[in-house]
């Protein structure tokens, strides 16, 4: 039985315009908050049913949670190494899920090289994006959407590492659609937009952005190959934009998402992805279960003291 469960698809009103429909898949309801659980917990049965009877993971957000909640609904133990900057909410909620959780390195880079360390025969490294059989995993929202009645011109989701990009091609592909994705990025995180723009994947020199979960500094390369046989249209928008959408998508839709996802959400409301000519759009609600409405303001607050 997999470990996600299946969440609604709801019409959104709000998002909705004459001509367009808006379909939300709402991925901010599966238990450990995020779609990463599609992925993770698909990869982590898989390797449990190998013999794995450990789990090692190198990420301080949705993906280390995802695993931690795999972990605890597997009865394995689970090691998520996190980098110093992971915020204390995070690595509580990952913490509650009983898993160990080491903090080591001043970015995520550091974290990995310790998880790796870590792996012997019978652990299975977990990562965050860059792997076939969470790509796999996540393909079954489109599967899930399509049973649910869903029928859209577009699919629209924001992209950190490309592994929820990677996945939603797959399930269009095995479900025979060509459908276009409009793949969302802040202006400081765009390390997608910026190696279709060379032609070539592109390692970002730092990364600028308030939605840490699409701090990938390249993207993996399954999502940039892909770019070049499927129709995937690069959308940046800002972070003041992906802030202010998840503030209106909690008014209204009662439903609190993370700025990655907000990225997403503003692309249609800022107008940033062109859009015309279609008439049902499906919008990956990805949520994010460290964010709080608090941090969201305060990080609002301080974009408005540098302007």
């Amino acid at each position: 039985m997999p470990l996600h469960i299946e969440t609604p698809l709801i019409a959104s009103s709000p998002l909705s315009r004459k001509g367009l429909d808006v379909l939300l898949k709402l991925e901010a309801l599966q238990p450990p908050g995020s779609f990463k659980l599609r992925g993770i917990g698909h990869a982590c049965e898989r390797h449990a049913q190998a013999g794995k009877r450990r789990f090692v993971s190198s990420s301080g957000g949705n993906a280390g949670l995802a695993v931690a909640y795999a972990g605890r609904r597997l009865g394995l133990p689970v090691t998520v190494v996190v980098p110093e900057t992971t915020s204390t909410r995070a690595r509580a909620l990952i913490e509650a899920e009983g898993a160990e959780l080491r903090v080591h390195g001043a970015a995520w880079h550091e974290a990995n090289a310790l998880a790796l360390s870590l792996v012997d025969e019978a652990t299975a490294f977990l990562h965050p994006f860059d792997d076939p059989l969470l790509w796999e995993g996540h393909a079954s929202l489109i599967d899930e959407a399509i049973g649910q009645g869903a029928r859209f011109d577009a699919v629209v989701l924001s992209v950190g590492g490309g592994g929820l990009l990677a996945g939603v091609v797959e399930g269009l592909k095995r479900n025979g659609l060509s459908t276009p994705v409009f793949a969302v990025e802040t202006h400081g995180a765009a390390s997608l937009a910026r190696s279709v723009e060379a032609g070539q994947r592109v390692e970002l020199s730092e990364i600028a952005t308030v939605a840490t979960s699409l701090a990938a500094r390249q993207v993996c390369e399954q999502a940039f190959e892909l770019t070049k046989r499927h129709d995937i249209r690069p959308v940046l928008v800002s972070d003041r934009a992906a802030l202010a959408a998840c503030e209106r998508f909690l008014e209204d839709h009662r439903i609190l998402v993370e700025p990655a996802c907000g990225a997403a959400l503003a692309a249609l409301e800022e107008g940033a992805a062109d859009l015309s000519g279609l008439r049902s759009v499906l919008v990956v609600v990805c949520g994010g279960a460290v964010a709080t409405i608090d941090t969201i303001r305060a990080a609002q607050a301080a974009l408005a003291n540098a302007a």
